[in-house]
């Protein structure tokens, strides 16, 4: 699947989401920072910028409403601790992303139930994000068919699909979310790519 194609799936969900960045906003950086020494008022923005885009990733890894709004609330629970521990040696959405897919990852691992589910893609959820826009009947069936064979994919192969032709990061940045090499990344995005055409000619 090209990456062109994947992203006009998604980028009416995240084009607008957390990153944005005002000639007047402040940096992630120092909103951390700020965050670390319990500035109640730098978290919120913090909460406020980024909640979306995790949401939105957590969502599309679990394909359960309700596990990707619970993995949230734990994923800025565990920000508000280490906020501190973000040295702005990289981009902050990358090191945000990468406490995001660790948190997913636990969860998959505490419900071996579910991570069959996920691997198998067995009575997954398909689930509609962002405002509705109205889309025409074939671009809203072969997104439905893409949500479906995403969630057939095991969750590396999943990841490093979302997080590159979704979300647009780099191979580096991918890699780095995911903590793996980057040949390691490329070869998961590959194989993603491989099953998901399988996945995709093979439906009705």
């Amino acid at each position: 699947m090209a990456r062109e194609e994947s992203l006009q799936f998604w980028q009416g969900e995240v084009g607008d989401a957390a990153g944005q960045t005002g000639p007047e906003r402040e940096s992630d950086f120092a909103l951390a920072q700020r965050a670390a020494k319990g500035d109640a008022r730098a978290f919120e923005e913090m909460y406020r910028l980024h909640y979306r885009r995790v949401y939105g990733l957590c969502l599309r890894m679990t394909q359960n409403v309700a596990e990707a709004e619970d993995i949230t609330q734990e994923v800025f629970i565990l920000l508000h601790r280490k906020a501190g521990s973000f040295r702005g040696e990289s981009q902050f959405n990358t090191w945000l992303y990468r406490l995001t897919f660790n948190q997913v990852l636990m969860r998959f691992r505490k419900s071996r139930s579910r991570r069959e589910d996920a691997l198998e893609g067995d009575g997954a959820q398909i689930v509609e994000t962002g405002e509705p826009r109205a889309p025409k009947a074939t671009q809203l069936i072969e997104r439905i068919a893409l949500d479906t064979a995403l969630a057939q994919l095991p969750p590396g192969y999943r990841a490093a699909f979302i997080l590159h032709d979704v979300e647009g990061y780099e191979h580096e940045e991918v890699a780095q979310i995911l903590g793996c090499a980057v040949g390691t990344s490329k070869s998961q995005l590959h194989k993603a790519r491989v099953k998901l055409r399988k996945i995709l000619k093979s439906r009705p």
